[in-house]
């Protein structure tokens, strides 16, 4: 997939990559890790269990702002999204888990939004690139927290 205006950001994770993909999966547990999301509402799954229809709002100072994502999905690897209604004109984006080791995963999210107004390039393109590095960074610590935690039951259980 590629979209004009997207964005893209990578980082290593400690954690493997189901992991990985379990924690960005569990859109629940969003507004615990994701600075900018308020709450989350999962309107409709795949026969699996995963979100297919997933409801966001965002808190923002002068507003609240609702989006609609629907997702598919290539487990563990692979996840894209694409709006369907809501405040925000357009989003599309995916998730790409590359496993670097059995407990190394490779992030990599491409993302394109358009708000629906005008903002001016340069400032547009400045509040995308740091707003896809900041989501990226906080899912990457709520993923090493999860794994850690995984982990610590696990040597505990021994």
């Amino acid at each position: 997939m590629s979209i004009q205006g997207e964005q893209e950001f990578s980082t290593e994770i400690a954690a493997p990559v189901d992991v990985c993909f379990q924690v960005i999966t569990t859109f629940e547990q969003y507004p615990e890790w994701f600075s900018a999301i308020a709450a989350v509402t999962v309107l409709e799954r795949y026969p699996n269990g995963l979100g297919k229809i997933v409801e966001f709002g965002m808190d923002m100072m002068f507003k609240r702002i609702r989006y609609v994502l629907e997702y598919r999905y290539q487990p563990p690897t692979h996840l894209e999204w694409r709006s369907v209604d809501g405040d925000i004109e357009s989003i599309a984006g995916r998730y790409d888990f590359q496993p670097l080791s059995k407990i190394k995963t490779r992030a990599t999210c491409r993302q394109a939004v358009s708000v629906g107004f005008w903002v001016p390039g340069a400032v547009k393109k400045l509040l995308e690139q740091t707003a896809l590095k900041q989501s990226v960074l906080e899912f990457k610590a709520a993923a090493e927290a999860a794994y850690a935690a995984k982990a610590s039951r696990k040597s505990k259980s021994a």
